[in-house]
């Protein structure tokens, strides 16, 4: 069964700034969304976390597979839309998929959708 993985992104200040009303909202919507799948024929979630806020992030860059590692704080993307969370999710096909990624609440931000490759060794 095919996997894909959905990459919640959004604007990180209107979360800091959401009043409890918006952020029970937001749960419900997770909650409605993990009803879904669980409904949902041929699929389940398979993980699933939410993320610190971007300024916690940590980048290692290489320039190659033998060069040494460059750590700098913080991501290097200047957006005001940052990852937020995921979700692993074993789907039927890209269509379900889709579907059940519409449910995710967002305030401004989109949701990823990217098959997970499964590479042989």
């Amino acid at each position: 069964m095919p996997q894909f993985l959905f990459m919640l992104y959004d604007d990180e200040s209107r979360w800091a700034d959401a009043t409890e009303r918006v952020l029970s909202q937001a749960w419900a919507g997770h909650d409605a969304f993990s009803a879904a799948v669980d409904a949902a024929d041929g699929a389940r979630i398979l993980a699933g976390e939410g993320l610190t806020d971007a300024p916690t992030a940590t980048t290692v860059r290489k320039d190659g597979f033998t060069a040494t590692p460059v750590v700098t704080d913080g991501p290097f993307a200047e957006t005001k839309e940052a990852l937020g969370g995921f979700y692993l999710v074993e789907c039927r096909d890209l269509e379900q998929a889709l579907e059940l990624a519409g449910i995710l609440p967002v305030f401004s931000g989109g949701i990823e959708v990217r098959p997970v490759a499964h590479i042989a060794r």
